[in-house]
């Protein structure tokens, strides 16, 4: 297969397209968009604006992340709301953007509920809807739902299987051993509005990338923003059989109000644009093909970087309308 072609079934999903393309780099953000850099709890009182202003941006996807629970010993909540309610909202607030999860918890999720979630999400978003899928890595929720955290890798796994099924495929058969049995005699409605629901892994999920890479349609990995194009070779390797697979990674990020400040690598992502510019220029050659970026540590107003952005950097790495004619 050449590798230069997308996954055959998702070529023609506009949102995947726009958001992940070979040899490109697209830049999204994570909910809510906006810093709370002294609290495990943003504020929400202007996410409508700031959803709104990025859906009229050149930013690729909009990534919700899935918190229970408030654990003090990690010290964040996310933007707090349940990411497939929240998918709903957004689905109201906005017409381009693709909307993302990054990702739901997916061994605490019962998968069959989860898919109808996620389906019902896509119909309303009108097929923009990209089910980021991780495992959690906040032990302390496992207990409250009963589920053994030593579990999480096989149920991920099984979850995984269970929705793509039953997203894709009319009055399925699949029997799991930790959730539910499908016998062919009833059937998920509704199904996605695009193609199929793309699946992306949201960091390991516990998983080899040799079963990533057979699994899943894109991965989001997380850490120093320096290294994450050294991971791009053994991506592609383990992926070389399907065509291309993306890559991408969050990064907590932070945009110096100096466009001339030199960029600042390791937890947080943070200097002026015209080295931010010049970074994803130099990760889109090397093969990474999305960044997420988590305004958290910013102090500046969400509505201000975001226009910053928009000006000088996001336009850039901007996917056109009909990525065929590209």
């Amino acid at each position: 297969m050449n590798p230069e072609k997308p996954l055959h079934d998702l070529a023609g999903h506009d949102a995947f397209s726009r958001t992940f393309q070979h040899g490109q780099l697209t830049i999204g953000f994570i909910s809510p968009a906006s810093g709370y850099p002294d609290s495990p709890f943003p504020g929400l009182s202007d996410q409508a604006e700031i959803v709104q202003s990025l859906d009229r941006s050149d930013a690729a996807a909009l990534w919700l992340r899935d918190v229970p629970f408030y654990d003090p010993s990690f010290g964040d909540t996310g933007q707090v709301l349940d990411p497939l309610v929240y998918a709903g909202w957004l689905a109201a607030l906005t017409q381009r953007i693709a909307i993302g999860t990054a990702g739901f918890v997916t061994p605490l999720r019962e998968p069959v509920i989860t898919a109808k979630q996620i389906t019902t999400a896509d119909q309303l978003l009108g097929g923009r809807f990209l089910a980021g899928m991780a495992s959690g890595d906040r032990p302390t929720e496992y207990p409250a739902f009963g589920v053994d955290f030593a579990t999480r890798v096989e149920r991920y796994r099984e979850a995984v299987a269970l929705i793509k099924t039953l997203t894709s495929v009319s009055f399925p058969r699949l029997k799991t051993e930790h959730f539910g049995h499908l016998r062919g005699d009833i059937d998920l409605v509704p199904k996605p509005a695009a193609s199929r629901i793309p699946i992306i892994a949201i960091g390991r999920a516990g998983q080899s990338l040799e079963w990533l890479g057979e699994h899943v349609d894109a991965w989001i990995w997380h850490g120093d923003a320096q290294r994450m194009s050294e991971v791009v070779p053994h991506w592609r390797e383990v992926t070389a059989s399907r065509g291309f697979v993306p890559f991408g990674y969050g990064a907590m990020f932070d945009l110096d109000t100096d466009a001339n400040a030199p960029l600042q690598t390791g937890r947080v992502l943070h200097g002026g644009r015209h080295a931010l510019k010049a970074f994803f220029a130099r990760q889109r050659d090397a093969g990474v093909n999305h960044v997420a970026l988590n305004l958290k540590p910013t102090r500046r107003p969400a509505l201000e970087v975001i226009a910053e952005l928009q000006e000088y950097v996001l336009p850039e790495f901007a996917v056109g309308e009909d990525p065929a004619a590209m």
